[in-house]
């Protein structure tokens, strides 16, 4: 069980038309992160919310912002999020060629950095970089759009990247899972090693999203 686990509700799921009203959300029920999906419909098909959105979101706001690029060129978008009131960056391994640089990219603005790897991607490719990280992002459900259902086999993921990190004394790299995470499974997947989820749909189409924050902490303890 993580000892400093983190809802990370994703406001892709929230009302465009009122974040305010998702940031109050998350407020009132305690989340510590707030996570902002950024696709390209190219690197995924699908198109959401660039900097401007962040930028408007970080005044209103002291939570963590966990920004999650699924984007082609992604160091192109580092400094334009970094200047937004992006806390954390995460970007993908599969969309450069140069994971070292956009690393070193996005601590030179103070961020965080994450690293992202799709279902189908081995574990092996981030091992290069993973000492320079400060979270990797399992994904869970092929990257794109919310609402989809968790993969089989997503759990035996985080449990050998769990190992990967004890085996490598790198436990302050936290883990967070992204994709599919709802109340019924999220115990098996905080048990498999997982410090960080992302939850969509299960939040902000509950019929008390609130509440819905407070039981996935519940469950935590």
């Amino acid at each position: 069980m993580p000892q400093n686990f983190k809802l990370a509700p994703s406001i892709l799921s929230a009302d465009f038309s009122d974040l305010q009203n998702a940031l109050s959300i998350c407020d009132e029920g305690g989340a510590h992160w707030i996570h902002v999906d950024v696709m390209d419909n190219q690197f995924v098909p699908n198109l959401t919310i660039g900097p401007p959105v962040v930028k408007s979101l970080r005044p209103k706001t002291e939570k963590f912002m966990d920004v999650h690029m699924m984007v082609i060129n992604p160091e192109k978008l580092v400094e334009q999020f970094a200047k937004a009131g992006a806390d954390n960056i995460t970007f993908h391994i599969e969309a450069t060629d140069d994971p070292d640089g956009v690393i070193d990219l996005i601590k030179s603005f103070g961020c965080k950095v994450g690293i992202s790897l799709k279902s189908k991607t081995p574990l092996s490719d981030i091992l290069p970089v993973l000492e320079k990280v400060d979270v990797v992002l399992i994904m869970s459900v092929e990257p794109g759009f919310g609402g989809q259902g968790y993969l089989a086999g997503s759990n035996d993921r985080i449990s050998e990247l769990k190992q990967i990190l004890t085996n490598k004394n790198l436990g302050h790299i936290l883990i967070e899972v992204d994709g599919g995470i709802k109340l019924h499974n999220a115990q098996e997947v905080m048990d498999a090693g997982a410090d960080v989820l992302v939850a969509g749909s299960e939040v902000f189409k509950a019929d008390d999203p609130v509440q819905t924050i407070k039981d996935f902490y519940q469950l935590a303890e």
